[in-house]
């Protein structure tokens, strides 16, 4: 498929200019002038320079590639089905949808923009982190750094000791159980040659307390209601996990919360301030 440039750049500049500061987690500023979004500011969203961005809009620079234009689609927050005519417009097959996809549908985007002063995440059904809030990423480090199976929060908890730092030892046991539970459940699910089955595969290899832990055929383990974090500068949290289902994607926003008025609810405040920490 040949890439149709007068139309990328049309759809890529209606989007821009439907979009308003607000809908991307922006501060407006008392100035702007713009119907829409800039030009600068989208190219940040999408993690390319102003100049490359600014080139698509006009019907020039090079045919992006599927990254590339993944990143666009996620950057201008579009939909399913826009992200799909984006892929065609550039000249691509559209990427694979559900459980294996990565794109983030807008409306959980919308929500995580306005968690800026809360822990929170976007997860895949295997515990991939697809996108953090800054102060997600003061809490549990950036973990969408991660790539192949270790990209799963369960496949690292078995196979990355430091992973289990983060983590109240007394919660180990629980946690153990309610990651192996969750794999055999998805790989059930999604079946022989899925993602999932292969992960399993792997840990049975790797892992003697999956093992041990699989042949119970044990599931139905969910979280606990309180989830307890040792963080390296600010110490011991006891945060109240909510989640959202998009059941669209298989993506869940996990959201974390103190008690008001609580020691845990100080330290998230002093966390704020503190900043990002470099945690496995």
């Amino acid at each position: 498929m040949a890439i149709d440039r007068a139309g990328l750049a049309a759809f890529l500049r209606h989007r821009r200019e439907s979009l308003q500061p607000e809908d991307v987690g922006l501060p407006r500023g008392p100035r702007r002038r713009t119907s829409g979004l800039r030009r600068e500011e989208v190219a940040a969203l999408c993690h390319m320079s102003t100049d490359y961005y600014a080139r698509l809009e006009r019907e020039r620079g090079p045919q992006p590639s599927p990254q590339m234009a993944a990143s666009i689609a996620q950057g201008l927050h579009l939909s399913l089905e826009e992200r799909d005519h984006l892929f065609r417009l550039i000249g691509l097959g559209p990427p694979v949808r559900g459980s294996a996809g990565d794109h983030v549908g807008p409306g959980l985007l919308r929500i995580l923009d306005r968690l800026a002063d809360t822990p929170a995440e976007i997860v895949g059904e295997l515990g991939e982190t697809l996108r953090q809030t800054p102060l997600g990423v003061a809490l549990t480090g950036d973990t969408t750094r991660f790539t192949g199976p270790e990209r799963s929060m369960g496949y690292r908890w078995f196979t990355r000791p430091e992973t289990r730092a983060l983590y109240a030892p007394e919660d180990h046991a629980h946690l153990s159980r309610m990651f192996t539970s969750g794999l055999r459940e998805v790989a059930t699910l999604r079946g022989p040659g899925s993602r999932a089955a292969h992960y399993a595969d792997l840990l049975l290899e790797r892992s003697e307390e999956f093992r041990t832990l699989w042949d119970t055929h044990e599931v139905g383990v969910g979280p606990q209601q309180v989830k307890r974090f040792l963080h390296p500068e600010v110490g011991h949290l006891e945060l109240h996990c909510q989640s959202l289902l998009d059941t669209d994607q298989s993506h869940r926003l996990l959201v974390y919360t103190a008690v008001p008025g609580s020691e845990s609810y100080e330290k998230l405040r002093l966390l704020s301030v503190i900043g990002t920490q470099t945690i496995g």
